[in-house]
């Protein structure tokens, strides 16, 4: 019976529906399908747009997420200031805040002087870049602002361009303050982008280049630059303007030659100012614990200083220099003048990379203190905006404050809301309050400068403890400092970073070569002239090197080897290859004189030499003879049979777990060394190389027919069991390798 018979008639009338319907759709979807009139198209594409919508909306949502996660990096106020715990945290910002304005207000107007350029400007410099890393910095304590090592280098450049741009001809106070204030914000901007750039592109290790020794060294060089800037306004003088290498030791050649002319106002206003400025500051020390706030002395030492000069008439009676005019109001933008960027680009990069050393140096340190972290590289873009949006608005170039900045941490402030509610004071006085300051004495600026300079003068006490701790580290702080002091911030600063890169290649050239010995019952393995427990083993060295092997080096370590292991290697060579050329020529002149005999002998020495006959047991014992003399010859070129001394080892391992990386050179100079060490019949191995040195081995082509892996180890001990167990060659390697 066929299948549809027992299916029955129900059921093949089923199969013949599902195919006819399966053929319909076939033809509907791929055959004869019709031509659509123009409503079918419009609902299929009603239909199909729903997809591409959807597409759209993800599309847009990634967008969203991308931007907003790209906004929250650069923006971080937005991160943190909805979570602002506003009960624990207002009252101790806002104190700080103000702490920190009262500081900020009489620096403002004095680092302005140290950077050429009227005291308002120092104001501006004193608000813009503060309000401007509220909103992108990540350090929660540090206060940014003016700063006496940038005011310095900043000034080093108006007062060598601001001439220049006016042909130095005879030039009146305000349009050689007009040419400083636009090279000054010109430079702003310029160390913004520097910044701004170099944090976008993830440059914040550049710091690293900068070593602790060298940023003291700079800073004490800078305080000592800083200190002799204002001798001009402490003894009223008026000095040429000196720029370049030798431009300190020329000014204070200048003002020993000027003293004699010296304002003995002037003098008495700057020494008061100053024992008054030190008696609080001294104070301030000894009452730490009972006053809730630091006694403001600058602020009080401003105030009244402007007080007895307006009063007493300073400037018409004893010819004290004031501050003068300081316009109330904000300034408007201003654009940089791009024609200045190419006399500006190297002291910018100067100015960027300091600026930017000193403030994540210190951020580092308060994060570390309070449990945060600090983005280097988002504090650098900080930096750059506050540098940037300040130059367009006349500032100059500003860093952070450590006097400033400890301030605001102790008097209790846990963000840089402090650092916003110091700039909207500053503000305050900029917009109603500066003209007050008319009859400011400059000479009460230079005194708040110097006092100020305490704390980096005291860096000087580095030679003592440097001397005790670390002789290297003490020549590159002094190489800093006598290099910016003779040189100029920005040239000196390229030195130091040079000589202490230099440095650091001179100390890897002469790192700690020691031989090996095992610590009895274990394996470990320490240096036998340390360690008077670790005994050297028998038959086998081990040589370990304190820094990696590469191009500036490895000739060193090649010569150490030989010379730690006992044994003249080279001289051992040279002897094996006179000798064996002896004997090599030696040979050749007995058969050349064979030869010459044969000929004179003539046909009776050959009858006479005629071949005998010989029996087959003679015949058996000359080829076994034969075949011994052949089997020895190898041996005649060992240093043994060649009368040279043997090694009292037969085994070298050396102690690679210090690279890090291997260059061409290291790999040529490793090869000599399986070359030249098994010329004197000692063989080779590696120990404890990392798994990159390795992989840069393979790539190299190191390994091959005579050197392989064999001869690379896991640690020293697995070498050092390995060569006991076989002190000859491996039987797969030939004896010797062609020397590179």
């Amino acid at each position: 019976m066929g299948l549809a018979d027992a299916s029955g008639p129900r059921d093949t009338q089923a199969l013949l529906s599902a195919t006819q319907a399966m053929e319909l759709r076939r033809r509907d979807y791929h055959m004869e399908r019709p031509l659509l009139n123009q409503e079918h198209l419009e609902e299929l594409g009603r239909w199909g747009s729903a997809p591409r919508t959807r597409q759209w909306q993800t599309w847009l949502q990634c967008s969203r997420a991308r931007a907003r996660a790209l906004l929250l990096q650069h923006l971080p106020v937005l991160v943190w200031l909805p979570r602002y715990p506003v009960r624990d945290w207002l009252v101790g910002d806002l104190l700080s805040g103000l702490s920190v304005a009262i500081m900020q207000l009489p620096q403002g107007l004095a680092y302005a002087l140290l950077a050429g350029l009227p005291p308002v400007f120092g104001l501006y410099s004193s608000f813009y870049p503060v309000f401007i890393y509220f909103l992108f910095g990540t350090s929660r304590h540090i206060s940014v602002g003016t700063f006496a090592v940038m005011s310095v280098m900043v000034g080093s450049v108006t007062e060598s361009l601001a001439p220049q741009a006016l042909n130095d001809s005879m030039i009146n106070e305000t349009a050689r303050d007009a040419a400083r204030v636009q090279v000054a914000s010109t430079l702003s901007v310029l160390v913004g982008l520097f910044q701004v750039g170099l944090g976008l592109i993830h440059f914040g290790f550049v710091v690293t280049y900068l070593s602790e020794p060298l940023v003291r060294g700079y800073t004490t060089a800078a305080a000592v630059q800083v200190f002799v800037s204002q001798l001009k306004y402490v003894f009223g003088l008026h000095l040429s303007s000196h720029s370049g290498p030798l431009s300190l030791i020329y000014t204070v050649l200048e003002v020993c030659r000027k003293l004699p002319q010296s304002k003995v106002g002037t003098v008495v206003t700057a020494a008061v100012a100053g024992v008054v400025l030190v008696v609080v500051k001294l104070l301030n020390d000894k009452l730490q614990q009972q006053l809730p706030i630091p006694i403001p002395g600058e602020l009080l030492t401003l105030i009244g200083a402007t007080g007895i000069s307006y009063g007493m008439g300073l400037k018409h009676r004893f010819e004290v220099d004031v501050v003068g005019n300081i316009p109330a109001g904000l300034v408007p933008p201003v654009a940089p003048n791009t024609q200045l960027f190419s006399k500006l680009v190297g002291s910018a990069f100067t100015i960027a990379v300091v600026g930017f050393a000193i403030a994540i140096s210190l951020g580092k340190i308060f994060a570390l203190r309070h449990g945060y972290r600090v983005d280097s590289n988002q504090e650098l873009v900080a930096l750059g905006l506050s540098n940037l949006i300040g130059g367009i608005f006349q500032c100059f170039p500003v860093s952070c404050s450590m006097s400033r900045s400890l301030v605001q941490e102790s008097t209790g402030g846990n963000s840089q809301v402090a650092g916003a509610i110091s700039s909207l004071f500053i503000l305050l006085i900029i917009v109603k309050l500066g003209e007050l300051f008319h009859d400011l004495p400059k000479a009460v600026l230079a005194a708040i400068i110097i006092v100020n300079l305490k704390g980096m003068l005291r860096q000087l006490s580095d030679v003592r403890s440097l001397w005790k701790a670390n002789r290297a580290d003490l020549l590159i702080w002094l190489v800093t400092f006598t290099a910016t002091i003779l040189l100029n911030l920005d040239l000196g600063l390229v030195v130091a970073v040079i000589f202490s890169l230099l440095l650091v290649v001179v100390r890897t050239q002469m790192p700690h070569y020691s031989v090996l010995g095992q610590v009895p019952d274990t394996d470990i393995y320490r240096d036998v002239a340390e360690y008077s427990e670790a005994k050297e083993v028998p038959g086998v060295k081990v040589f370990r090197s304190s820094a990696t092997v590469y191009f500036a080096n490895a000739e060193f370590y090649s010569d150490a080897l030989k010379q730690r292991c006992g044994v003249d290697v080279d001289f051992l060579i040279s002897q094996k290859k006179k000798l064996l050329k002896k004997r090599e020529q030696l040979k050749l002149k007995q058969l050349q004189k064979e030869e010459k005999l044969q000929k004179q002998a003539g046909p009776l020495l050959s009858a006479c030499l005629a071949p005998q006959q010989v029996s087959p047991g003679d015949k058996m014992e000359d080829a076994t003879a034969n075949g011994q003399e052949d089997s020895k010859a190898p041996d005649g070129s060992t240093l043994k049979a060649l009368g040279l001394p043997q090694p009292d080892f037969h085994s070298l391992i050396l102690d690679l777990g210090a690279l890090s990386f291997v260059d061409t050179v290291c790999l040529k100079s490793l090869k000599n060394i399986f070359h030249d060490f098994r010329e004197i019949e000692v063989e080779v191995y590696m120990a404890a190389c990392q798994s990159p040195v390795v992989s840069q081995l393979e790539a190299g082509h190191f390994f091959d027919a005579s050197i392989t892996k064999k001869h690379l180890f896991a640690s020293v001990h697995d070498a050092v069991t390995f060569a006991l167990q076989h002190p000859r060659p491996v039987p797969d390697s030939p004896v010797s390798v062609t020397r590179l």
